[in-house]
């Protein structure tokens, strides 16, 4: 397979800032670690800006959309089909994402990577299809190398022409929870069985059914034990592009805020690819997925909400996004003990 060149990714780990962040949160009004992670969300932001005066700017959406030919053997609850009506939903305003993307002011825009279905050009759809749907993973795999390759490139274009300094990846496609769950059981070493969930709705039937499927792919495919050669194989057009946009935005020390099951067998993959991108990362929630707990302990992540949500789109993100601002507020506006002329505490 040809190989991928990441762009270099800074390590945010310094000392010294580290130290001034901490102290200016010691300083607040407040008892020693009162505010939890509050504090520490505060402090790791700072890290990967840089900076003990922390801020978000013009925090961006991008759901990235395609279609899977895995899909046509039964491994969803709903047809391929709904993958094109969601983005047109998402084009026209209705999903969750779009109502909690209007709630808190966040650009949203949606990135065809591989939908089956052409779209008329539209202000907030960027084209990237490198073609119509990923290819059947029980025949071949779902991408060729080149395929594979063309979509990260694309993620990272889609990155690059990026406002702001916060990216939250979300993703729709029919079929993507099975290319995750692959993904997952490949680069974790896992059972298929443990990786595996109902995705849009499975019955116990369908998710025995889904299980033998995926237990073929991962047979089939035995040889794709790269990361690179895994995300060809058995991932999807979105999931590839999103690897690239991931990589591609914490080479330029933007927040990554990380959604649920999807988003974070994308942040995997890219660790894999380029390692660092992990440390932009903030975790949004935890996913009722139950893949999403292996995924978690894989990247050593503790994510801040647990509301049992399973939708994608960003949406988990999207909800835990004031907690980020709050943060940013709090080390900003606080006062200290002697800008308040308040006695701190003994020691």
């Amino acid at each position: 397979m040809n190989t991928f060149t990441a762009p270099t990714i800074t390590n945010i780990e310094n000392s010294d800032l580290r130290l001034q962040l901490q102290q200016i949160m010691d300083l607040k009004t407040k008892p020693l670690g009162a505010l939890g992670r509050l504090e520490t969300l505060a402090l790791q932001i700072g890290l990967i800006q840089g900076t003990t005066t922390p801020y978000i700017e013009q925090p961006q959406i991008r759901v990235f959309a395609a279609d899977h030919g895995l899909a046509k053997h039964g491994t969803s609850a709903f047809p391929s089909a709904v993958t094109a009506q969601m983005v047109l939903n998402f084009l026209h305003g209705g999903a969750a994402i779009n109502v909690l993307a209007r709630q808190h002011g966040i650009e949203l825009k949606v990135v065809d990577a591989g939908v089956a279905t052409d779209f008329d050009s539209h202000p907030k759809l960027l084209d990237y299809k490198v073609r119509h749907g990923s290819r059947d993973a029980l025949t071949e795999p779902a991408m060729t190398d080149d395929e594979c390759l063309s979509a990260l490139e694309n993620g990272m274009n889609v990155a690059q022409q990026l406002t702001g300094n916060l990216l939250i990846v979300g993703e729709m496609g029919i079929g993507n929870t099975s290319a995750a769950s692959l993904l997952l059981a490949r680069l974790g070493n896992l059972p298929i069985a443990d990786c595996i969930g109902r995705g849009t709705g499975l019955d116990d039937e369908g998710l025995q059914h889904k299980t033998h499927i995926l237990t073929q792919v991962l047979q089939r495919h035995s040889k794709a034990s790269t990361p690179l050669a895994a995300l060809a194989a058995l991932g999807g057009l979105e999931i590839a592009t999103m690897v690239g946009a991931m990589i591609k935005a914490a080479s330029q020390r933007r927040i990554l805020l990380i959604d649920g099951f999807i988003a974070s067998i994308a942040l995997l993959v890219a660790e894999h690819l380029a390692p660092g991108v992990r440390q932009y990362a903030i975790f949004a929630h935890h996913s009722a997925e139950p893949g999403h707990a292996y995924l978690l302990q894989l990247l050593h992540a503790t994510p801040l909400l647990d509301m049992h949500m399973r939708l994608g789109e960003g949406s988990g993100a999207a909800l835990a996004y004031p907690l980020l601002q709050s943060a940013c507020a709090i080390i900003n506006e606080m006062a200290s003990f002697s800008d308040a002329g308040i006695s701190e505490q003994n020691n």
